[in-house]
């Protein structure tokens, strides 16, 4: 009986072992640009081993492009612009805001080929990625220095397929984000920064979950939101470091991504800058004529998991 006993503790033993040893799966999406740091380095710095979890993080062209991936659980956490969030929210009410992510210097721009200044673009065709922060920051630079919609023709169009469309001539100027801006100007002649966001809107990336995901899965994530608070203090205690992380995964010069890390603020947290940055953003789609019904912001804005792990970065109110 001792024999027994003993062989069934050891037993116990090793099967509980095990299972601490087996990590929460998670699939994660981000754009291919600095800006989205945050995912790249908590997953080469090893945060979301770290904390127990088994990350698959999938890129696209725009971070935008794959927040709707959220619907319905195909991922569980997703970074990318104001837009990309508010509208897949209205497809699937599980599509919910965790925290911000951060606040993008600098970093998009209005490039025109063959044009001196923002009164050369009129008449011209203007390439914006709709629904994504560029598209953002194009609606936000026209409301803000009063230009007339109507005087550009706008053509939908992916970041990466910019250049070659700019150098065949088949537009005129596009709105983009980094590292695009700087490639574009450098390899496309006769192109030239006409206005960046600066003075015209403080853009931001949030982190997206899927809020079933998040509610049956709560130590997951919790972990998660921990993993990023850990990367978040590499990036802005160690930009050496972090530069060299998002190189690696973007496959870029560590020099230039530091310099375009230099260009983010990167700070989780939900604050009231936050919230009132998201309800411009829905008054921006209901002025396009693209909001396709109004926020239930007691829904939308998911804190529960950031307060877990930072509530010190929790302090807001929601609109009524």
């Amino acid at each position: 009986m001792k024999v027994l006993l003993s062989v069934l503790m050891i037993a116990l033993s090793l099967t509980s072992a095990i299972a601490q040893t087996v990590k929460s799966k998670m699939t994660i999406t981000a754009g291919v640009d600095p800006s989205h740091a945050t995912f790249y380095v908590a997953k080469l710095g090893g945060f979301f081993d770290k904390y127990g979890l088994d990350v698959q993080l999938k890129t696209g062209s725009s971070g935008s492009a794959m927040v709707p991936y959220l619907i319905k659980n195909q991922t569980q956490a997703a970074l990318g612009a104001e837009q990309a969030g508010i509208q897949s929210f209205n497809l699937d009410p599980n599509v919910v805001v965790a925290t911000q992510a951060q606040q993008l210097l600098r970093y998009y721009g209005v490039v025109g080929k063959n044009i001196n200044d923002l009164d050369g673009l009129k008449g011209k065709k203007v390439g914006v990625t709709l629904g994504t922060g560029g598209d953002v920051f194009w609606r936000a630079l026209v409301a803000k220095l009063n230009l007339n919609p109507k005087d550009y023709t706008i053509v939908p169009i992916d970041a990466p397929e910019m250049v070659a469309a700019l150098e065949r001539g088949n537009l005129d100027a596009i709105v983009v984000w980094e590292p695009w801006l700087s490639r574009i100007l450098k390899a496309v002649p006769n192109t030239k920064l006409l206005r960046d966001n600066e003075g015209i809107i403080n853009a931001r990336n949030y982190v997206y979950v899927n809020r079933e995901w998040a509610a049956q899965n709560p130590d997951a994530a919790v972990a998660f939101m921990r993993a990023l608070s850990d990367a978040t203090d590499l990036i802005r205690n160690n930009p050496d470091e972090a530069a060299k992380l998002t190189a690696t995964f973007l496959q870029m010069d560590q020099a230039f991504t530091k310099d375009l890390l230099g260009k983010v603020n990167f700070e989780l947290g939900l604050d009231q800058a936050s919230i009132d940055h998201l309800v411009e953003m829905e008054q921006q789609l209901k002025e396009a004529g693209k909001l396709a019904k109004p926020i239930d912001w007691k829904r939308f804005i998911y804190a529960d998991i950031l307060r877990k792990v930072a509530p010190d970065k929790v302090h807001f109110k929601l609109p009524q």
